[in-house]
C-alpha cells in the first residue's frame, strides 16, 4: 500500500497537520534506518495506520455511548450515569467490564460457528470502510481510486451478517428480527447509493480524497464550494442522511432492535462480548456512515470559511462528524419509532424517487456550471427537484396515508 507519506516538502515530524500520522512515520524511519526491505516496510506502514484509525474510533465509541446516553438523559429531565467515576465518565469501562465477564450463552439448537462469526462478521465491514475515508489533508488511511466502491461494497456484508445471526441462533423470533432488518437495510440501501451516484456524475471519480479536493474553495470569496450548497446536493445530502439513519438502525428506524424496549431482533439469543460486538458494529457503522456523509456532501476536511487553513485539517473533519453524529442522538431524544408499513412506504415511495430526481439535476447543473451560467443553473434545477416533491407530497398525504382512522373495542 502507498500511503501518502511521500511529499515534495514533508513538513516538520511534529507538525499539527502530520500528528494522526506520527506513529506511522515514526516506524517507517526506523525501519527505513534499519535497512529492512520495502515490503516490510509497506506492511509495518499499513498495520500502524490501521492501528491508529482503529485506536480513534474504539475511544470515539467509549466516548459517544456515553455521550448518548447522557444526552438522552438530559433531554428527558434525568440525570444519567453518575455511578462510575467522577460524573459517570468511567461508565464505558463499567460497561465493558461487565460484557467480558458475562456468561456467554449459546442456545442448543444454533448453528455454533455461524452463531460465533456473525458478531465478527458485523464489526469487520466497519473497520475496513473507515480505512479508505480521507480524515485530512495528509491523512488517508488507505487511498484507494475506487474508495467509494470499496465502501458500498464492504457495508453490504452487514446484511449478510445480520441474516447470519438471525438464522444461526436455531430460534424463530431472531430469524424473523433478521429477515425485517434486512428488508429495512436494502430498502434504504438504494437511496443511499443513488444520492451518491450524483456526487460521482459531478465529481467525475470514485475516489474519496479527489472527491473532497473538488470541494475546496469558496464562491464569491466566502461560500464553501461544497456540495450540500448546491440543489441537488442539499436534496441528495437530506436523502443520504435520511437513509444512513435507517442503515445504521437509529431511531426512528431501529424496528428490528427496539432499542428502548426489551427486544433484540437479530440479537435476541446473544449475551456476553457477543451482544456487545453488535452494538460496537453498529457504533462503528454509524462513524463510517456518517464520514462518508461529511465527505461527499460537507467538504470532507475543507475548512469552512477562507483565512482557516492554519488549523490542522482532520480537526475540521472530525468537529463536521461530531455535528452530523448530535444530529443522529437529538432524532433519537426527539422522535417517536415509525411502523414497518410506514417504514417501507417512505424509503420506496418517497426516497427513492427524489434520490433519483438528484441525477439528472446534477447533471444538469455540472453542464450549465462549466458552462459559467451559474443563475440559469439554479433556475433549472431548483424547480425540476422542488415540483416533483411537492407532487409526491401531496400524493403521499392525501392518498396513501388515511385521512380518518376506525377504532374497534372490544365490548364489555
Amino acid at each position: 500500500m502507498t500511503l501518502l507519506l511521500a511529499q515534495a516538502e514533508e513538513p516538520s515530524l511534529w507538525s499539527p497537520e502530520w500528528l494522526p500520522l506520527l506513529p506511522q512515520r515514526l516506524v517507517v524511519d526506523l525501519l527505513t534506518n534499519w535497512g529492512a526491505p520495502d515490503w516490510l516496510v509497506s506492511l509495518a506502514a499499513t498495520g500502524v495506520a490501521a492501528g491508529v484509525v482503529l485506536g480513534v474510533f474504539m475511544t470515539a465509541f467509549a466516548l459517544l455511548s456515553l455521550i448518548e446516553r447522557k444526552t438522552l438523559a438530559r433531554v428527558q429531565n434525568r440525570i444519567g450515569p453518575n455511578r462510575a467515576g467522577p460524573f459517570g465518565i468511567l461508565q464505558p469501562v463499567a460497561d465493558g467490564i461487565k460484557m467480558l465477564t458475562k456468561e456467554d450463552i449459546v442456545p442448543a439448537k444454533a448453528e455454533k460457528l455461524l452463531h460465533l462469526l456473525a458478531p465478527i462478521l458485523i464489526v469487520v465491514p466497519a473497520i475496513l470502510a473507515l480505512g479508505v475515508i480521507p480524515y485530512g489533508r495528509e491523512w488517508t488511511p488507505v487511498p484507494m481510486e475506487l474508495g467509494l466502491l470499496f465502501f458500498f461494497a464492504v457495508g453490504s456484508l452487514t446484511e449478510l451478517s445480520v441474516f447470519m445471526a438471525g438464522w444461526a441462533s436455531g430460534s424463530k423470533f431472531p430469524m424473523l428480527g433478521a429477515m425485517r432488518a434486512i428488508s429495512q437495510m436494502v430498502s434504504y440501501e438504494l437511496p443511499l447509493v443513488l444520492s451518491a451516484i450524483a456526487v460521482i456524475m459531478v465529481s467525475g471519480t470514485l475516489s474519496l480524497p479527489d472527491i473532497v479536493n473538488q470541494q475546496g474553495g469558496f464562491h464569491l470569496g466566502f461560500l464553501p464550494a461544497w456540495n450540500i450548497l448546491t440543489p441537488w446536493g442539499l436534496v441528495g445530502g437530506l436523502v443520504f442522511f435520511v437513509a444512513s439513519i435507517a442503515e445504521a438502525n437509529r431511531c426512528p428506524f431501529d424496528l428490528p432492535e427496539g432499542e428502548s424496549e426489551i427486544v433484540a431482533g437479530h440479537m435476541t439469543e446473544y449475551s456476553g462480548f457477543k451482544y456487545a460486538l453488535f452494538f460496537m458494529g453498529e457504533y462503528l457503522g454509524l462513524f463510517a456512515i456518517s464520514g462518508l456523509g461529511v465527505t461527499l456532501f460537507l467538504g470532507g476536511w475543507q475548512a469552512p470559511l477562507p483565512g482557516l487553513d492554519f488549523v490542522p485539517s482532520w480537526i475540521w473533519f472530525f468537529g463536521k462528524l461530531a455535528a452530523i453524529i448530535f444530529f443522529f442522538l437529538w432524532i433519537r431524544a426527539t422522535y417517536p419509532r415509525l411502523r414497518m408499513d410506514q417504514l417501507m412506504r417512505f424509503g420506496w415511495l418517497g426516497l427513492i424517487p427524489v434520490s433519483l430526481l438528484t441525477i439528472p439535476a446534477a447533471g444538469i447543473w455540472t453542464l450549465l456550471w462549466r458552462a459559467d451560467h451559474g443563475l440559469l443553473a439554479w433556475v433549472i434545477t431548483v424547480p425540476l427537484l422542488l415540483v416533483p416533491y411537492a407532487i409526491m407530497t401531496v400524493l403521499f398525504n392525501k392518498r396513501l396515508v388515511r385521512a380518518n382512522r376506525t377504532y374497534r373495542f372490544a365490548e364489555s
